[in-house]
């Protein structure tokens, strides 16, 4: 396991971290939906018929469920501090360059912490900013993991979410940048630029990962031996 400690500016990441930004839309998304839900909830049992109470209960239940979802995605989620810590620092390159932004192509291990072989797959990530960098095709990225499953208790071998998030959204030292883009390999370089070309492909691909050939990976890519935490 690969870990990458840095001081992060906070009111930087607080700024331009997209993962958060997202957060936040999936809070706003929740709110409203759980305005409409009670609304409608409400609404049934006004009209006070047997079917409407059922309905109205229905209606209300949901809005529980998508106020939790608000309550709950951002303690799930944790600090900015907190997801940069348990991340593994991982490559990306701009794969394509996109009139509000640009693609990364990232290359992240998503096997679960006491899987006995490591397993690499391609990841793509649309931004629309990258403080720190060049956007232009090609560019080398340093980021770490965002690893998570869609619910608790889930089973399986591998991360069911994964994500990859620039070091640039949380600091603006460029020597930080250039510290955490020399602790990548060059075969982890030289394996992403060379399969540039298949962002699309991944895009399109099952939980939009494609699994890369342990035949092609750099001899020194090893798995992490604890659990980010």
């Amino acid at each position: 396991m690969r870990r990458f400690e840095f001081p992060v500016d906070v009111a930087h990441a607080k700024s331009v971290n997209e993962t958060f930004t997202e957060l936040r839309r999936l809070r706003m998304s929740a709110a409203l939906t759980a305005v409409v839900l009670l609304a409608l909830g409400v609404w049934f049992f006004w009209i006070a018929t047997p079917w409407s109470y059922i309905l109205g209960a229905v209606f209300c239940i949901g809005a529980a469920t998508s106020l939790w979802v608000m309550v709950w995605a951002p303690k799930k989620m944790g600090s900015v501090e907190s997801l940069y810590a348990r991340g593994d620092l991982v490559p990306a390159v701009v794969a394509e360059t996109l009139p509000s932004g640009a693609t990364l192509l990232s290359l992240v291990d998503v096997a679960k912490p006491g899987v006995d072989e490591p397993h690499y797959v391609l990841i793509t990530r649309v931004v629309r900013a990258l403080p720190g960098h060049a956007v232009e095709r090609g560019a080398e990225v340093p980021a770490v993991s965002v690893l998570a499953d869609r619910g608790r208790n889930t089973g399986g071998r591998t991360w069911q979410l994964v994500s990859a998030m620039p070091i640039a959204w949380g600091t603006t030292d460029a020597a930080v940048l250039a510290r955490a883009a020399a602790e990548i390999t060059e075969g982890e370089w030289a394996l992403l630029h060379a399969n540039i070309g298949l962002s699309e492909k991944v895009r399109k691909a099952k939980n939009q990962q494609l699994l890369v050939d342990p035949a092609d990976l750099p001899e020194d890519l090893t798995r992490p031996t604890e659990e980010p935490g």
